[in-house]
């Protein structure tokens, strides 16, 4: 089951021993193993090797009644909760596993004011089903994200889709904690639990379940899904405690009917009168002091694009409505909409909100410490519109790469559809962007004409998919990564971020090599962006510096198969690239010219031998493909059984020539064809398959065991029936689970590799938790 890349366009798109000793230990690993169809145990610490963010986090939700206790849900990578000691984000949903990937998209997050150690989540990443087969659910945990019950939900969701930034879709009711609203895309409505979220049912008299559809041609695809119902809103000073709120407001995406009201606790609803039209209403905040409902709203879904919009104020008293935008939607000035907005409940009538989008040249927050009437930018636009006087700096030192080598200014984010400030501390706040968490501890200084001090505070929470791994035999650095929307790294201290490979920069590096008798030498492949157009990059110092290729294959559109699309020859005089769009082409001058290969399919993944340099390997359709004059032509080999279909990765093992490890294939029935894990010993004539292994998919080599003389293989896989992450120290006679169920993370599926230097040390990729790694006990 292999999900689809994961997020579209977010941006326009040791030491390593010493280090791993200062990490902090997300928990330890009892982990099973499959072994001659027994299950056995060895303990595994796992970590992150550190990014600090990287990915859409798509809300901030700080708790009513308990001080420092703050959630943020993520588009792909599951939810996480601040420790407010540390100030770094503790994962909660790690637990997620395989079958249930999609359950990683958190869309909307509620935690209990009545009863702060309740916290739920609605789950579910896409409303396709081919790109997600689950349908969604909700979360439930009474002990802060440490354990968890699952409520299934008879519907999809949408966390990594058009409007994931809008909301929160899930609330709890403040007086009676036992009733949750959930608002449902598609065309399903408004739902309700009255038993703590163990069941929920359909709202049958509300009236309204939205009608906007993003591309309405797109059917069935990613635009064509309705966003529905979007947040409910309680005005909590019509109810006690144990009696359910009287009064809530439902925001819907109807242009024509954005909101509606209950004053008898969901029995019955009215379209609240006097409203605006012509937009989508991303937030409300009710300010439970004065009686006023704010809306921030836009012409779009979001999160990528919205041209116009407005804020609005509605004193609830009297139904009377004030547009009360910064910049009116009538306005010349006005090319975004509106969209991230919060109240300081110390002082509820400061507010801020913040630009849905704005690309250029950056998002723009926005004050207001009179509820509205008046505000200041964070920053002024000269006569060009170019960011001029600025009431910010941000310290990035935390994630360097967040200029993804470009601006020394790094923007103040985009995306940004989650402003929250503490409601406990007027000068605490935060905001999620496409990439990461920015706050600040001196808020107010902003209304002195002071400095906010912004800086990085995603510490913790890593939420890059990865795309590739490698961990070469001598240099530097212990690994280096190639990741979706941020480039990638090369790892010298897992507990620091480092900066992003540069010469050329790429928004995602879908693959990188080594040679393997020659490890200083390193090529890697990708999506340029900041002012490069060269997809392929090559190191001679080990990952030091790099070169972009003086030329490209022609007819290129893109850098190819995943993990696969790059190969370097073992003593790294010959590449052999497969990009989209043009033939499978070998240089021999680092890139300098290409030269298309006889006998291979364009697009056809590619591998080198690790000891003949002579000797690559490739792949398509169930056909293994062989060269021996160095990359220039292949030929088909003889073997048979292969998958034809499916998620399929293949390695050749260091120190054994024309040894072959090849996993893959699919458990999809419309696509039958074998799916496990298999190898070959005389460079690819025949494969023989490891009958323990059910599902194999992604396959990698570390250093032996003491006394052994074959490396440590890896894998992700089900084995015996038993999906997780494997090691076998005798060539997969015998196999040990190295992870738990409390530690599956979800889809694992892209890359994976050992350690040849440090034994039993593994590195493998995952769908939005970042770059994992563990060592033994």
């Amino acid at each position: 089951m292999t999900p689809v890349p994961h997020h579209l366009s977010r941006r326009g798109l040791l030491a390593a021993g010493a280090a791993a000793a200062t990490l902090p230990v997300l928990a330890p690993s009892a982990a099973s193993a499959a072994a001659d169809g027994k299950v056995r145990r060895t303990p595994y610490t796992f970590r992150n090797a550190e990014v600090v963010g990287g990915g859409f986090v798509t809300g901030i939700v700080f708790n009513q009644s308990e001080p420092g206790l703050v959630y943020a849900r993520t588009d792909i990578g599951g939810a996480y909760r601040l420790d407010p000691a540390s100030r770094r984000w503790i994962p909660l949903t790690d637990w997620i596993g395989w079958d249930k990937y999609g359950h990683t998209g958190i869309i909307s997050l509620a935690t209990d004011e009545t009863d702060p150690d309740r916290l739920y989540l609605a789950a579910g990443t896409y409303t396709m089903p081919e790109w997600d087969p689950s349908l969604a659910a909700i979360l439930r945990s009474t002990d802060r994200g440490r354990t968890w019950k699952t409520t299934p939900l008879p519907f999809r969701l949408g966390g990594n889709m058009p409007g994931r930034g809008i909301g929160e879709r899930l609330v709890i009711d403040p007086n009676r904690n036992r009733i949750l609203y959930l608002g449902v895309r598609g065309g399903h409505g408004l739902w309700r639990s009255t038993d703590h979220g163990k069941s929920f049912a359909k709202v049958t008299s509300f009236p309204n379940p939205g009608n906007f559809v993003p591309d309405p041609s797109d059917v069935d695809g990613y635009n064509g899904d309705n966003l529905g119902v979007l947040q409910v809103v309680f005005d909590k000073r019509t109810g006690r405690a144990g009696r359910a709120t009287r009064t809530l407001y439902v925001t819907v995406a109807d242009k024509d009917n954005i909101l509606y009201r209950s004053t008898d606790a969901g029995a019955s609803w009215e379209r609240v009168p006097g409203q605006p039209t012509g937009f989508i209403p991303h937030h409300a905040v009710f300010d439970h002091v004065g009686g006023y409902l704010y809306l921030a709203t836009s012409d779009t879904a979001g999160p990528y694009d919205g041209a116009k919009g407005d804020v609005w104020k509605l004193d609830t008293a009297t139904d009377t409505w004030t547009r009360i935008s910064p910049v009116p939607s009538t306005s010349d000035e006005n090319h975004f909409g509106y969209s991230g907005l919060t109240i300081d409940r110390q002082n509820p009538d400061t507010l801020m909100v913040s630009t849905q989008i704005k690309w250029h040249p950056d998002c723009i927050l926005f004050r207001s410490t009179d509820g509205g009437a008046s505000w200041t930018r964070v920053w002024d636009a000269d006569e060009n519109g170019e960011r001029a006087t600025q009431r910010y700096d941000i310290d990035m030192s935390a994630a360097p790469w967040l200029t993804w080598n470009g601006s020394s200014t790094p923007k103040l984010g985009w995306m940004m559809e989650s402003v929250q400030i503490d409601p406990f501390d007027s000068d605490h706040f935060m905001y999620g962007t496409g990439a990461t968490i920015y706050g600040a501890d001196n808020l107010t200084d902003w209304d002195r004409d002071g400095t906010v001090h912004l800086s990085v505070r995603a510490q913790g929470l890593e939420e890059t998919a990865v795309m590739c791994l490698i961990s070469p035999p001598a240099g530097r650095s212990h690994l280096f990564s190639g990741l979706g929307d941020v480039g990638g790294f090369r790892h010298t201290d897992f507990g620091k971020a480092p900066k992003m490979y540069d010469s050329p920069t790429f928004g995602g590096t879908p693959a990188l090599d080594y040679a393997e008798l020659a490890p200083h030498i390193i090529v890697r492949v990708g999506h340029p962006t900041s002012g490069w157009t060269q997809h392929f990059g090559i190191s001679t110092d080990g990952g030091e510096t790099w070169t972009p290729s003086g030329s490209e294959p022609a007819g290129l559109t893109g850098p190819g198969t995943e993990d696969q699309a790059v190969a370097v020859s073992a003593d790294g005089r010959r590449v052999v690239w497969s990009p989209a769009g043009a033939p499978v082409s070998w240089s021999d001058d680092h890139g300098a010219t290409w030269t298309a290969v006889k006998g291979l399919p364009s697009g056809a993944p590619v591998r080198s031998d690790r000891v003949n340099p002579a000797k690559f390997y490739a792949y398509d359709s169930g056909v293994f493909y062989l060269s021996t004059d160095g990359g220039k032509s292949f030929a088909a080999t003889a073997a048979t059984g292969l998958p034809t279909a499916g998620n399929v990765r293949f390695k050749a093992v260091p120190g054994h020539e024309g040894d072959i490890w090849f996993a893959g294939g699919t458990d999809k029935p419309a696509t039958p064809t074998p799916y496990g894990l298999w190898r070959s010993t005389d460079s690819g004539a025949s494969f023989t398959r490891f009958k323990a292994v059910d599902e194999g998919d992604v396959v990698g080599f570390g250093k032996a065991a003491p006394g052994a003389k074959y490396p440590a293989v890896y894998t992700s896989s089900k084995i015996h029936g038993v999906r997780g992450i494997f090691r076998s120290d005798d060539a997969g006679r015998r196999w040990v689970r190295i992870n738990d169920d409390r530690h599956q993370y979800a889809w694992t599926g892209s890359s994976i590799t050992g350690d040849p230097r440090v034994y039993g040390r593994v590195y493998f990729a995952t769908n939005g938790r970042g770059v994992m790694y563990g060592d033994p006990k």
